[in-house]
């Protein structure tokens, strides 16, 4: 594919992501798409001939990279695994904060979405979530915590939370709170 090619694929799949963060599965239709990405229908359907689904699957594997580079990055200067989540939470807090409360986990909405009906997506959102585990889980073991595997879970479970709880309140208190409690709990 040549760079107009991937400028246009590059484009319809920042209009998905941006969508699929903000509204979901269902806030992303064709439409919508196209009208945010500026790309003609055909387009659309060239870079992506197994439809929506294949956008939106492409677009959730997209910003679950970005967050896994975001963390693995963190995870290369953070002292300690607290610090590392510590600074997760503030890293998600201020892209949430600055959307307007709009964007918190890029696939937990779709997660939520498709799980019971869409078995590809729900695969993916799965892919993304081990990813992220696997990230936290390899931070906790190389610090000496006991059990990372259940632990990466746990804390994994309190960020999604968190964001959940941010989003709805539209504040940044319960990321707050629950950086507190992660590294109290880190730190035993």
């Amino acid at each position: 594919m040549g760079r107009k090619g991937d400028e246009t694929r590059g484009r319809l799949l920042d209009a998905t992501q941006e969508l699929i963060e903000s509204g979901g599965y269902y806030g992303a239709g064709l439409n919508q798409v196209i009208a945010a990405s500026g790309m003609p229908r055909g387009s659309l359907y060239f870079h992506f001939p197994g439809g929506k689904d294949a956008m939106v699957a492409e677009a959730l594997r997209r910003a679950g990279r970005e967050i896994d580079q975001a963390v693995r990055d963190l995870a290369g200067s953070a002292p300690d695994a607290a610090a590392l989540v510590a600074g997760v939470l503030g890293l998600l807090g201020d892209r949430l904060e600055a959307s307007g409360w709009r964007k918190g986990c890029p696939v937990a909405t779709v997660a939520l979405e498709m799980a019971a009906t869409d078995d590809p997506l729900q695969e993916v959102c799965a892919e993304v979530y081990d990813s992220w585990e696997g990230a936290l889980r390899d931070r906790l073991a190389a610090d000496g915590h006991p059990d990372p595997d259940d632990l990466a879970t746990t804390v994994l479970a309190l960020v999604e939370g968190a964001l959940l709880l941010a989003r709805t309140h539209r504040s940044r208190d319960p990321l707050d709170r629950v950086t507190r409690k992660i590294t109290a709990f880190l730190a035993l």
